[in-house]
Parts: C-alpha cells; sequence; structure tokens
C-alpha cells in the first residue's frame, strides 16, 4: 500500500508534544478518559422560523441576519436563472446545484416525487451529481484536529493526500492508524450542519407561509419533502448514527456469509467523523470485471435482491441508498458502502409490507388493500373501499406479472403513492425512502437478473424464511387481530342500532343516501325528475298540438291552426333546452 504522508512530523513538535503529554517511555494518561463520543444532541421535531428562536436555531447558531442574507444568496442565484419565467429541466438541476448541499438533497428527494413535479424533471433530477470540489489537505487536517482532545499524530500514522471520493456533505481518505489498520476516514465539511441547518429553515418556513394561502395538495407534499429532507439531514450529518448503523448492519448480517460492510471503530467516531475498514474491491457496476474473475452475474443479482428482502422484511433496517457506488464485491461477498442514510421499518410495517408484497404477486386486490390500510397513519374510516379496489386492480393488472426487465419499480411505486393519496391514504415517509431504494436497487440488478422477476424473489425470500411454526404464529396473530376487530365492530353496531331504534321509535331517524359517483345524490335525483316531467310536458305539447293541427281548430293563419303552431314552437323550445342542459353536463362530467 501507498499512503501519501498527510502528517508533518517534527522533533520540535515531538518534543513540545512531550512536554504536555508525557516524554520518554513512561506511559501518558489516557486523555480520552472521561471522554464520551458519542453523546448526542437532542434533536427537536421543528426549527425556528422567521420570529423567535428554537433550540436548533441556537445549536448551528442560526440567527435572523444570516437568514436574511442566505435568502438574498438564493434570490440573486434564482435570478439568475430566470425563475419566474421558467425553467426547463436541465436549468432547474443546474440551480439546485449552485445553490448547494441542501437544495442538491432535496432534488435527488423530489426526483421521486412525481406526483409535485412532471415526469421530465425527475428525469433530470436523476442526474444530481454527487462529486464536488475536494477539501484542501490543511483543511482536512484542521477538522480533523478540531474533533479529538488529543494530537491526531497519536491516532494516524498516515492519510492519503487524494481524498478516495468527495461529496456535498463530506469527504473520504484512505489513512492508517498507528496500530497498523488500513482505514477509510469520512471527514464531515466544516460548518456543512449549519448551512444546510439554515437553508431547510427557511424552506420550512416558506412551505408553511404557502400553505396558508394556498390550498392546493401540491404544497402539503412539498411540506411532506422538506419534513424528509429535514429527517434525512439529521441523520446523514450526525455520523455517530452512521458509526452506530455499521455495528448494527454487522450485527442484523453476521450470519449471512455473503454481505458485508466496514467495521467501525467507535473510539475515534464522532458527530463529524467516521473511522472503518477500508475496503478494496470491485465496483458492482463494472460487470466486465466481475466476469473475468469468475463471478455468476445471477448468483451476485439474486443474492443481492434476496438480502435486500431481509433488511426490508426480516431485520426492519434496510440501506436506504444502494446505488452501485455504494456497493462492491470482495473475496466473494457483497460489501454495502455509505451507511449514512438507513431506514427503519416497524415490525407491524413488515408484516404490511410481506402482505402486499404476497397479494402483488397473487394479483390480490383485496389482500393488497388490507396491507396499505395497515400502512396508513391518517384515519381510514372515511375510505371509499369500491374505487380503492378499483384503482388497485387496475395497478395489478398493469405490474403484476411484469418481469424484471420490463417492470418499471419507480413507476410502480409511484403509481401506487399516487393512488393512495387520491383515496386520503398518507402513507408514512418510510415508503417513499423504501420506494427510492428499489427504484435504485432496479437499477443495480436489471443488467444481472433479466427475465426475473423481482416480486417473485422477495415473495420466494417470504416463504424459505416462514417456518411452519412461523406460519401458525402469523396466522394467530392475524386472528386474532381479527377477531379484536370484529368484536369491537360488533359491540359499537350493537350500540348504533340502539340507538337507531330509540330514534325510530320517537321519529328522529332521517335516512341518507349515498349513491357512489356522486356528490349530490338527492340533487342528482331531484335534476332527474324535473327532466322527467319536462318530457312528459314536451310530449304532452307536441301530442295536442297535432290533434288541434289535424281539427283545424280556429283561428287559422295561412292555413295553419294558431294554437297548433304555438304548441309545436313551445315544445321546440323545451325540447332543444333539455338537450342543450344534458349535453353541457356530460361535458362537465368528462372533465
Amino acid at each position: 500500500m501507498t499512503l501519501g504522508i498527510g502528517i508533518d512530523r517534527n522533533p520540535s513538535d515531538e518534543r513540545e508534544e512531550g512536554a504536555s503529554t508525557g516524554s520518554g517511555d513512561a506511559p501518558s494518561p489516557d486523555p480520552w478518559a472521561g471522554v464520551r463520543l458519542d453523546d448526542s444532541l437532542e434533536w427537536q421535531d421543528t426549527i425556528g422560523i422567521f420570529g423567535r428562536h428554537s433550540g436548533d436555531d441556537r445549536e448551528y447558531g442560526i440567527s435572523r441576519k444570516s437568514k436574511i442574507a442566505r435568502m438574498r444568496e438564493i434570490l440573486s442565484i434564482a435570478s439568475h436563472y430566470d425563475v419566474f419565467r421558467g425553467l426547463t429541466p436541465v436549468n432547474f438541476r443546474e440551480l439546485l446545484e449552485e445553490l448547494g448541499p441542501t437544495f442538491v438533497k432535496a432534488g435527488q428527494i423530489l426526483s421521486m416525487r412525481s406526483e409535485i413535479l412532471p415526469e421530465s424533471f425527475c428525469q433530470e433530477l436523476t442526474k444530481l451529481r454527487a462529486d464536488v470540489e475536494p477539501m484542501s489537505r490543511d483543511v482536512v487536517l484542521d477538522t480533523l484536529r478540531a474533533e479529538y482532545p488529543i494530537p491526531i499524530e497519536d491516532i494516524f500514522d498516515a492519510i492519503d493526500d487524494v481524498p478516495l471520493g468527495s461529496a456535498s456533505v463530506a469527504q473520504v481518505h484512505k489513512a492508517r492508524l498507528i496500530t497498523g489498520e488500513t482505514v477509510a476516514v469520512k471527514v464531515q465539511r466544516p460548518h456543512v450542519q449549519e448551512i444546510m441547518a439554515q437553508d431547510i429553515s427557511i424552506m420550512m418556513s416558506l412551505a408553511r407561509r404557502a400553505q396558508r394561502f394556498v390550498g392546493d395538495e401540491q404544497f402539503l407534499d412539498l411540506q411532506s419533502v422538506v419534513d424528509e429532507l429535514w429527517q434525512s439531514f439529521k441523520e446523514e450529518t450526525d455520523f455517530l448514527v452512521e458509526a452506530r448503523s455499521l455495528k448494527e448492519f454487522r450485527r442484523n448480517n453476521a450470519g449471512c456469509a455473503f454481505i458485508d460492510c466496514p467495521k467501525p471503530y467507535p473510539r475515534w467516531c464522532t458527530r463529524h467523523v467516521v473511522v472503518m475498514d477500508y475496503v478494496e474491491g470491485i465496483p458492482i457496476g463494472n460487470t466486465a470485471e466481475l466476469l473475468s474473475q469468475g463471478y455468476d452475474l445471477a448468483e451476485i443479482g439474486t443474492k443481492l435482491v434476496d438480502n435486500y428482502a431481509q433488511q426490508m422484511l426480516d431485520d426492519g433496517f434496510f440501506h436506504a441508498d444502494p446505488h452501485p457506488g455504494n456497493l462492491v464485491i470482495r473475496d466473494g461477498k457483497i460489501v454495502y458502502l455509505d451507511l449514512g442514510l438507513m431506514g427503519r421499518l416497524s415490525s407491524h410495517d413488515r408484516a404490511a409490507m410481506r402482505d402486499m408484497v404476497v397479494a402483488v404477486a397473487r394479483h390480490d386486490s383485496a389482500g393488497l388493500e388490507a396491507g396499505l390500510l395497515r400502512f396508513s397513519v391518517s384515519d381510514v374510516r372515511e375510505v371509499d373501499h369500491a374505487s380503492l379496489l378499483a384503482d388497485l386492480d387496475s395497478i395489478i393488472d398493469d405490474f403484476g406479472e411484469a418481469d424484471l426487465g420490463d417492470l418499471d419499480v419507480g413507476a410502480f411505486l409511484n403509481s401506487l403513492i399516487n393512488m393512495a393519496r387520491k383515496n386520503g391514504i398518507e402513507l408514512p415517509g418510510t415508503v417513499t425512502m423504501l420506494a427510492r431504494s428499489l427504484v435504485t436497487l432496479e437499477g443495480v440488478v436489471d443488467e444481472f437478473l433479466p427475465g426475473v422477476s423481482i416480486v417473485q424473489i422477495l415473495r420466494d425470500h417470504i416463504r424459505a424464511h416462514l417456518t411452519p411454526k412461523d406460519m401458525a404464529r402469523s396466522e394467530v396473530r392475524k386472528l386474532g387481530r381479527e377477531g379484536y376487530t370484529a368484536s369491537h365492530s360488533l359491540l359499537r353496531a350493537a350500540s348504533q342500532a340502539d340507538t337507531a331504534m330509540s330514534m325510530l321509535t320517537r321519529g328522529q331517524l332521517r335516512v341518507g343516501v349515498d349513491l357512489p359517483g356522486t356528490r349530490d345524490p338527492m340533487g342528482d335525483v331531484a335534476r332527474a325528475a324535473d327532466r322527467l316531467t319536462m318530457g312528459i310536458i314536451v310530449a304532452g305539447l307536441f301530442i295536442g298540438s297535432s290533434v288541434v293541427y289535424y281539427a283545424r281548430i280556429e283561428p287559422v293563419l295561412f292555413g295553419i291552426p294558431v294554437i297548433g303552431f304555438l304548441g309545436y314552437l313551445i315544445a321546440l323550445v323545451l325540447g332543444l333546452t333539455i338537450v342543450h342542459q344534458i349535453m353541457r353536463e356530460s361535458r362537465h362530467r368528462r372533465r
């Protein structure tokens, strides 16, 4: 291994260090005694707007003055792109890149929200670049020195000058510890937390203010994007979260011979630095190199999807960004890198997800509806089940049997999310994260598993990992849930029936009519009755006028009875009026 020496030692430095930490061979006291690097600050759910300060404002040094200055900068950049006259997809992507890491992350989230942006914009936002101008060597070393209470020369023997990768939040360097291990050091860019927290604070403020004046559902969706961005920010900029994720991921996959991730070094991890094993392998996207090394691409793809099913359905802790740059093959193992963004599913959500996967594979609309309703975080008592089942039938018909080569997972999940929102079902943010992850995974394994159904792999995983005991336990739990719901429904129905009978005996009961596909059923019935009456009148006028005409009842003008002529004229006007109303309402319904 060749390392560029990034830490310069000289005798005077060593003498000065010896004067402060002890010299000679005598052991110096442990400077880490009593120091806890894994103390994380308590996060708040909201951050301040342009009014009073919140805890997060104080934590990140956000002030009214700094927000106003940042707003001016944002407006200046936006005016450069002439946003008020319209943006093309390419200009929109370039605008987000120039606005900085917060807006790049927001664009990445928006790329999966086709219900907010047109598909052309979503496609362009998937190209948002991850690599940025790297930090200088001095900035990296100064950042490391600020993180540790001891000299970094006592931690690292060498640090490569050239970064392995440089992103908008952090960059990674290859290094060697004084104990001899080769590691990767992920260093957060200085002040990136303050910048991103301030930008998100501004976004939250604007989204909330816009929501007061515009009752458009898209602003509600935009608020959810900002909320997801804030949650992502909290996890991705606190590197202690990533260190704990590495430990948990390794623990969950300890029994899996073909999955691995870097081992963290918790003693040297802080909120702004992660030290972990350096992993060198073949990028999963380099299929030519994998084939030359004797790897079976189909086996890699199947194992990757099967393990992701385990993360999603069994562990409830999944890698939320499985793009090709975060996956390498080393010594026959698939190694996940960059665990800065992870998703979690509760046992309740995992059970609902399993039911939905099986329902899609079986073309079971009712089962898919049950799983979807269990996922909902909103009240589903007012859901129109007939309309929901019809929408689910359409989705299953479109996507249920598609092979991986033909199945557009992104379109499927977006259709499901949009359909849920259309029917008043609010899904948790984890679902959006999982949808984005599965779309990314589909792009990775597309070349590995041509003609194989990803839904079938997920269903096979569920079958293989459910023993008869597990299936029996699952059925007992399901029967218990359904029995609990049924018993309460029966008691509620009995109570409501008693109330209805009491009102009926007092003459207080009123019957409401609700017809599918109409908002005002009684009004529709009244209009139909009016038209029927008018039709009878028109028919009567026509028949009566005909009798008058053939009877030659006087007065007669130009050989035509006047009364008959007036009757024909009134019948014609009324008939044309009815036809006009019917055609107008028909056009309105088609809109």
